[in-house]
């Protein structure tokens, strides 16, 4: 079957009322999953500026990884929304149920994303809305290996690139609006420079030592909430909205339709699940 023109706006408003009748709050999700991501970024950003070496850096992957969990907790709870079920707060710990799978599948995206975009920057993008789905597919089946989940992605995805970057383009404000405190720092930095080029041509590394007029530690804390607070506003709608590509994208493809949803109970860690 050929990919389906979806209609985004209605879409849109749809997965709205979808989450305005939801048994457990999806702000109260929202805010839940937020809060413990920003535990984990503001304990990366601290940790970085107090030991900047090996254990610093240890900490960075730790904080990484474990976001990398939640953020599948909270795509799984979205799906529970839109197949009208009920999925409490605990679901967005049921990702460390088959915590190898999710990190093993984020970092093989990550590498085929970044060995594309050697090649040139559309490539990379490319690849990237081609293995869109791959985490989706894990998460309604855990048991499939993380090879097959990408492999079902580059079928979904065929005729559906185009309308997923569409889609992401109509979050750009939103984006916009939460890079807006990096904006205000990288302005600051640049206004700076330009006062005195000659000093910082000669002394490049002082460039590093450029901050905001207010302590570091309300800067990393303005940088870490900021981008969080602004998602707190449309997360949840954007979720349900791409997993509404995911479904027409199954159902289109035939790949994956019915598709048997995670059995919270079962536990696999799905270390070497390839």
């Amino acid at each position: 079957m050929m990919a389906q023109l979806i209609d985004r706006k209605h879409l849109k408003q749809e997965m709205k009322e979808l989450l305005r009748s939801a048994q457990v709050s999806p702000r109260g999700m929202t805010c839940l999953y937020l809060a413990l991501v920003l535990v984990l970024n503001l304990a990366d950003s601290f940790m970085g500026l107090m030991n900047p070496g090996l254990l610093g850096t240890f900490i960075s992957i730790l904080t990484g990884l474990m976001s990398m969990v939640l953020a599948s907790g909270f795509v799984m709870y979205c799906m529970a929304i839109r197949r009208g079920e009920r999925a409490e707060y605990l679901t967005l710990f049921d990702g460390f149920s088959f915590v190898g799978k999710v990190i093993l599948l984020n970092i093989v995206i990550y590498l085929f994303t970044f060995f594309w975009s050697l090649l040139f920057v559309i490539p990379g993008i490319i690849a990237a809305y081609r293995y869109r789905f791959a985490l989706y597919n894990l998460y309604e089946n855990p048991g499939i290996g993380v090879m097959e989940a990408l492999n079902m992605s580059k079928q979904q995805t065929l005729g559906y690139k185009g309308q997923l970057f569409m889609l992401d383009l109509s979050y750009i404000g939103w984006l916009l609006l939460a890079s807006l405190t990096s904006v205000v720092q990288t302005g600051y930095i640049y206004a700076c420079i330009f006062q005195d080029p000659g000093y910082y041509l000669a002394n490049p590394a002082q460039v590093y030592a450029i901050t905001l007029p207010m302590p570091v530690g309300l800067q990393v804390v303005l940088g870490c909430v900021w981008p969080l607070l602004v998602a707190l506003f449309y997360l949840p709608v954007y979720q349900c909205t791409e997993l509404g590509y995911f479904d027409t994208a199954k159902h289109t493809s035939g790949v994956g339709e019915g598709a048997a949803p995670k059995d919270p109970g079962s536990f696999d860690s799905g270390w070497g699940g390839f």
